[in-house]
């Protein structure tokens, strides 16, 4: 065979494997995370049950239900066989791992994790997991400030220790200038009050930058925690004024999505904010709410937190 023609053999060859590997490719998931977001009862101690305009989040009973952009929410236990109140590291941990870490633990863990919970993110995080199967484009969203680089002690979160797991790289302030990151806000505004100089964002702006992070990563993960703190300190007024921002900017996001190539999925590590008589977590199960590709295959084995990273995995490898 004459070298011209072996060449454009090769050129071919690699051309076809490319076009074999690029609808794979294009396959992605958007992890939305919420803090504190549970599926309470329609009283008056829960702000969905009177507030307008939380639509895709409007959940006030426990029932399987189509939400908006045909998606599903499937009630998902967050209390995993343990007893008492469900707390953010050791959920967060199980989301962020498959492994149910109260029972890991003996208990619920509050706060941050510990040594036994780094351990298990360190060994089982799903940025680690997908780099491991080969899906390597993959991101945390959420920008970090310069104080968490120097500040003492340097309080990590799971979502934090998971990144590190996995050597990803930390967006930044100079990211979420370039609309390469979002904080966990979304409307900049807490790092303004902070004496942060950083344009606010709209819910749509910050839509709009989560959807064009998410169209060029296979796995993305946005944090937001606004709502778990705003079910301790039982801010009704607050709730009624974040609560519509949040569901706008979800809403608007998955405008922006193209659903038929991604996968959103959306849940919370215990329940808060739905029930504002009390300051603690509740017992509630959490919503996990699933749109686009794939999304009645994947609600199918939704039960409790393990469920989730195996779920991601499925989609993407």
């Amino acid at each position: 065979m004459a070298s011209g023609n072996f060449k454009t053999t090769v050129k071919f060859y690699y051309y076809l494997k490319m076009n074999d590997l690029s609808d794979e490719r294009k396959k992605s998931v958007l992890f939305i995370f919420i803090d504190g977001l549970g599926i309470g009862q329609r009283d008056e101690n829960n702000p969905f049950a009177g507030i307008k305009n939380v639509d895709p989040l409007a959940h006030f009973i426990g029932e399987k239900g189509d939400v908006i952009y045909d998606g599903l929410m499937i009630p998902t236990d967050a209390c995993l066989g343990i007893e008492g109140r469900p707390q953010s590291a050791s959920g967060q941990t199980t989301i962020l791992t498959g492994i149910n870490a109260p029972k890991l633990l003996g208990f619920h863990k509050q706060g941050f994790p510990n040594q036994t919970l780094r351990d298990v993110i360190r060994d089982k995080s799903i940025f680690l997991q997908l780099k491991n199967k080969n899906v390597t484009e993959n991101v945390f969203v959420n920008a970090y400030t310069p104080q968490f680089f120097t500040e003492t002690p340097r309080w990590k979160s799971a979502t934090t220790c998971a990144v590190e797991a996995a050597g990803l790289q930390f967006r930044k302030l100079p990211d979420l200038l370039g609309k390469k990151a979002l904080f966990h806000d979304f409307t900049n505004q807490t790092l303004r009050e902070k004496g942060f100089n950083v344009p606010v964002f709209s819910a749509s702006d910050a839509a709009e930058i989560l959807a064009d992070i998410t169209a060029t990563h296979r796995f993305t993960l946005y944090e937001h925690f606004t709502t778990d703190k705003i079910g301790h300190d039982r801010d009704y007024a607050r709730a009624e004024t974040h609560l519509p921002l949040l569901a706008k900017f979800i809403s608007e996001t998955l405008k922006r999505v193209d659903l038929e190539k991604t996968t959103v999925i959306l849940t919370s590590d215990h329940g808060n904010i739905e029930n504002l008589s009390v300051r603690n977590h509740t017992l509630n199960n959490v919503p996990t709410i699933i749109w686009g590709w794939e999304n009645k295959k994947i609600a199918e084995r939704i039960k409790d937190l393990t469920d989730i990273t195996p779920a991601i995995l499925q989609l993407l490898t």
